[in-house]
């Protein structure tokens, strides 16, 4: 990158690239020579997705989330289960709640008629998650990109990596903290549920019996448990019943999230978490009450997240279909 091109925004992140030992194998810029608009023609699909269907940057976002918390930022949730082996994507954590594979497929289908076998499926994930957070509202970010696809896909790698919404503190803290992030990007990360939706099944235990001395999870704010009780009530069969996880904001990447927190409208026993320490809940607070601040941790957060587990140089390969490993 040219000097002239070097403004305060990059410098900053720059800086904080270093502070963290970001890999230094994944560069900003990754494709200005061998692929010029790859950017441009992923940011254009998840336009266009957005545009059809706003809910889908909810599900780009937490595709890179599922990505890179299994065998790292490799592509592998996108592999297509095969008759010998079920793919992450087919697991319980996955199915059917995670979406915007199409998008995907045709930022891939783009590119390989411009940049035939140059952009990994792996970088097409953190490109578009990029674009779903600043799509609603939130802050663009430079990606560094050079990461390449794995080989391997196994749906039981979710069960370890990928945290439940029952998780509490700690199991939350010790997960993050073996992917190489902090309590803090672990509370900063948690704002991504500031977008997107979620089917009752993944919270109506806090509903509905939820101990021998309360029906209803008690640290749920009343008059919330019983909208949510209207929404999802005991015994439905109706397995596509969703709500948003920010009433108040649902498609916009805001502190909305935190402040639903701070009210005990968390929708997820993980979300109200957050409050279980001084140190987390003193986030929470500075979080809701600074949006802006937020908006750029979460970037940072990101972006560190996005350096988990990468392979780069000669490891993995470049998948000229997202869904398959090449022959």
């Amino acid at each position: 990158m040219s000097p002239k091109k070097l403004n305060f925004a990059t410098l900053i992140m720059f800086i904080y690239l270093v502070s963290q030992n970001v890999n230094s194998e994944l560069q900003v810029g990754f494709y200005s020579d061998s692929c010029r608009f790859a950017e441009f023609i992923v940011k254009d699909e998840v336009s266009q997705g957005f545009i059809q269907n706003p809910g889908i940057a909810a599900g780009l976002v937490r595709m890179h989330f599922h990505d890179c918390f299994v065998r790292g930022c490799d592509a592998s949730v996108l592999l297509d289960s095969t008759a010998s082996n079920t793919a992450e994507k087919d697991s319980p954590a996955n199915k059917p709640s995670l979406r915007g594979y199409e998008v995907i497929d045709k930022a891939k289908a783009r590119l390989e008629a411009v940049c035939k076998e140059t952009v990994s499926c792996a970088d097409i994930i953190a490109f578009a998650a990029r674009d779903s957070i600043e799509l609603s509202g939130g802050l663009g970010y430079d990606v560094p990109a050079g990461r390449r696809d794995g080989k391997i896909s196994l749906a039981s790698d979710t069960r370890a990596n990928l945290p439940p919404p029952t998780s509490n503190l700690d199991q939350l803290t010790r997960l993050f903290a073996s992917k190489g992030l902090t309590q803090e990007e672990m509370v900063t990360l948690s704002g991504a549920h500031t977008i997107g939706r979620s089917f009752c099944s993944s919270f109506s235990s806090r509903l509905h019996n939820f101990s021998s001395t309360s029906s209803v999870d008690p640290s749920l704010d009343a008059a919330y448990a019983s909208q949510l009780k209207r929404q999802c009530p005991q015994g439905t069969t109706n397995a596509n019943t969703v709500v948003p996880m920010d009433p108040s904001s649902p498609a916009r990447a805001d502190s909305g999230y935190y402040l639903n927190i701070l009210a005990n409208r968390g929708l997820f026993s993980s979300d109200q978490a957050l409050l279980s320490s001084t140190e987390t809940a003193d986030q929470v607070n500075q979080n809701a009450r600074n949006p802006f601040l937020w908006m750029n941790k979460f970037a940072y957060a990101m972006v560190k997240m996005g350096q988990i587990g990468v392979l780069t140089g000669n490891a993995g390969e470049i998948r000229t279909n997202c869904r398959k490993v090449n022959n």
